[in-house]
């Protein structure tokens, strides 16, 4: 019980600091006349995914690849599966041309390059499947290129704006929460991998477990307020681009940064998990063509959280 009250204190920690993070760093910006494009395609697009950064951050210098994995992989099979599901039965989810033709397929690119980055050593017939430091090297490369195409396309669209909160402090006052934030971010990623690390002991299950599902899904609560809020607003591009973005951010630079601290030990459990966040991708891409065109209905909704139920039946099965 305490264990797990520890995880929960974590991610209020890990979420209020994300936000106090966001909000000053956004202040600060602004005052230096940084463009609200600029702020939200780093400082927005970062705040989103800094609960999966730094609870990666932390379990990846303790040596946890259980929990650094299963984080990410369980982040992204949730945020499609469970996000989205949750916000197309708020409203159908229309998808733009743009985000169908060029996003969407990147966020798949990014999920099956994960899967054969970790398993190119076992091609070569050596011991361990592993994400190297090379290997994040190349991650981080991807993720350069990204930034660059995020820059260059998201000068025709104004959705990244609306996303930016409308507060501005002074100049202390911003500072102080960018401190808070970051204190807030760091204190709670080390509650909640201690945590999970103590809960897996005491139900005797692995670390993965745990990552993949009470961690995944905590670290996600950002992508799915913002993702429910503009569903309610009925701005769909917004709601299906922050998952998209999210999970492009946590394959390349989350995985990246996490592999370049210390080389990531897959086990073979993982690539069933590495299968269902491709398969995860590859029905989001079917659902632009079934049914509306470039359209994520309810009835879709209901099959991506139906899955998703099902993912987590099987891996309270698998333990």
């Amino acid at each position: 019980m305490i264990s797990f009250l520890f995880i929960v204190v974590g991610f209020v920690f890990l979420i209020k600091g994300a936000d106090c993070l966001v909000d000053g760093a956004s202040s600060v910006a602004r005052r230096l006349n940084i463009s609200d494009l600029v702020i939200g395609m780093t400082v927005v697009a970062f705040g989103t995914s800094a609960p999966e950064l730094f609870v990666n951050i932390i379990a990846s210098v303790k040596g946890n690849a259980g929990i650094a994995i299963g984080n990410l992989l369980g982040s992204t099979i949730a945020n499609i599966f469970l996000v989205l599901g949750i916000a197309a039965l708020i409203y159908p989810l229309s998808i733009t041309r743009e985000t169908v033709r060029r996003e969407i397929p990147l966020s798949l690119v990014a999920a099956v390059l994960i899967g054969f980055l970790a398993n190119e050593h076992m091609i070569d017939k050596s011991a361990h499947a592993v994400l190297s430091r090379g290997d994040a090297v190349f991650l981080l490369f991807f993720f350069i290129i990204f930034l660059y195409y995020s820059f260059r396309f998201a000068k025709r669209r104004d959705d990244i704006a609306e996303q930016i909160s409308t507060k501005q402090y002074g100049l202390i006052t911003s500072s102080a929460l960018v401190i808070i934030g970051l204190i807030g971010l760091g204190l709670g990623g080390k509650m909640i991998v201690d945590g999970a690390i103590r809960l897996a002991l005491l139900w005797g299950v692995s670390d993965s477990f745990i990552g993949l599902t009470i961690i995944a899904i905590g670290t996600c609560l950002p992508e799915l307020a913002t993702s429910v809020v503009a569903a309610c607003k009925k701005n769909a591009d917004i709601a299906i681009g922050n998952i998209v973005g999210s999970n492009i951010f946590n394959l390349f630079f989350v995985f990246g940064i996490s592999a370049l601290i210390r080389p990531l030990s897959f086990t073979s459990a993982n690539n069933i998990d590495i299968g269902v966040m491709i398969l995860a991708n590859i029905l989001l891409i079917l659902a632009m063509f079934m049914g509306r065109k470039r359209m994520i209905d309810r009835w879709e909704g209901v099959i991506f959280i139906i899955l998703y139920g099902s993912y987590i039946g099987f891996l309270i099965m698998r333990g």
